[in-house]
């Protein structure tokens, strides 16, 4: 029987700190404490939602999101001061993050791709969001999100709105 063990997973701790800021992330954002949740990216840290699944760059293409430091705090000012209304009438989200992958691993960062099922429950109806998604975790006295690429399954097709980070 063939060994299926990921020899980058078994044992290497940097791999293991970068899984643990990834849940960690998805913990906070269900728990809907946005503030913390931005505290997790460096500064020099993209969040990204293309609608090409295929992109590597995003200045110059259609993206759902697409946030610097400073679009990722005006993102949770909205979230956070009430006056949003997806921070009104904002669902209920439960995150999945899984089939982690390293696909570079340093001293200084890990680069991971995963994958991730979101549902949403607002006003008695479930969304299902599913993703393949691409991080890039800075090591450090403080581990810091330096890239996180969302590539949703149906992209290309009408999504619902999110009022929520994905």
């Amino acid at each position: 029987m063939a060994d299926l063990r990921n020899p980058v997973l078994d044992g290497d701790v940097r791999v293991s700190r970068a899984i643990e800021l990834v849940w960690r992330e998805a913990e906070l954002l269900d728990r809907k404490d946005y503030r913390a949740w931005q505290e997790l990216y460096a500064e020099d840290g993209v969040y990204a939602i293309p609608i090409d699944r295929d992109a590597e760059e995003f200045d110059d293409v259609l993206n759902m999101a697409y946030d610097d430091a400073r679009m990722r705090r005006l993102r949770v000012d909205r979230m956070t001061e009430g006056y949003a209304i997806a921070a009104v009438d904002s669902a209920i989200t439960v995150r999945t993050v899984s089939r982690f992958v390293p696909t570079a691993v340093s001293d200084a960062e890990v680069s991971l791709r995963a994958a991730q099922v979101l549902v949403a429950y607002k006003r008695g109806t479930h969304d299902l969001w599913a993703a393949d998604v691409d991080y890039t975790i800075r090591l450090g006295e403080r581990d810091s999100l330096v890239r996180k690429v969302i590539r949703l399954v149906n992209s290309e097709d009408a999504v619902p709105a999110a009022g929520f980070l994905l």
